[in-house]
C-alpha cells in the first residue's frame, strides 16, 4: 500500500507561467521528462529508455492539475501539482502530492527535489 506525501517549494514565478510548465507537454518536457506527448487526453512521459502514460483526472487552470498513472494498480494514488499564492506577500508555492511505498519515500522526495531544481533552472530562478 502506497502512502501519500506532500512537498512544498517556493517558486517566485507567476502562477500562469508556472502552470504552463506543469500542464503542457512542452512545459513538462523542459524539466520533468526527456519528452512528453499528448494524444487523446493521454500524456506519455519519456525518459531515456522508458515511458509511462498518465491521464489528467482533475484540473483547474493556474491552480492545480492532478495526474494518474494509467498502469498504476492503486486507483487511489496520483500525483498533483497545486499552486498557492500568498495574498499578502504574493509568494507562489508549488505543492506536490505523490504516493510511494514506505521504503521508497526518501528516494521519491530526493527525485522531486532534483526535478524542482531543474524546474527553477528552466524558469530562470
Amino acid at each position: 500500500m502506497k502512502k501519500k506525501f506532500e512537498l512544498e517549494y517556493t517558486i517566485n514565478s507567476s502562477p500562469r507561467v508556472l502552470f504552463n510548465r506543469l500542464s503542457t507537454p512542452g512545459g513538462l518536457a523542459e524539466w520533468f521528462a526527456d519528452d512528453v506527448n499528448l494524444h487523446r487526453g493521454i500524456y506519455t512521459f519519456i525518459w531515456e529508455k522508458s515511458e509511462q502514460q498518465a491521464e489528467v483526472v482533475q484540473r483547474k487552470d493556474n491552480k492545480y492539475i492532478r495526474f494518474r498513472w494509467i498502469e498504476e494498480e492503486d486507483k487511489d494514488s496520483y500525483f498533483e501539482f497545486r499552486l498557492n499564492q500568498d495574498e499578502l506577500t504574493g509568494d507562489v508555492s508549488l505543492m506536490i502530492t505523490d504516493f510511494a511505498e514506505d521504503d521508497e519515500t526518501t528516494d521519491a522526495v530526493d527525485l522531486w527535489d532534483t526535478q524542482i531544481a531543474e524546474l527553477k533552472h528552466v524558469i530562470g530562478l
